[in-house]
């Protein structure tokens, strides 16, 4: 049986860490950051852990 293929928009949009949670750039931080406050803005900057749900299907999209 061939080789399952990872999605390639997956890999470029989440990292998984060693204890294989799913990590994403939080959304937010594309345009009008001059109305955002610094303090928003280090806070939208942070990754974050993807929720249980999401990470199931997000795994199987990276092939782990």
């Amino acid at each position: 049986m061939p080789k399952q293929k990872t999605h390639s928009g997956s890999k470029k949009r989440f990292k998984v860490t060693g204890s294989g949670k799913i990590m994403k750039q939080q959304a937010g931080m594309r345009h009008n950051l001059e109305v955002k406050s610094g303090q928003r803005k280090r806070r939208l900057n942070e990754d974050q852990v993807l929720s249980p749900a999401d990470a199931k299907v997000v795994k199987k999209l990276l092939g782990k």
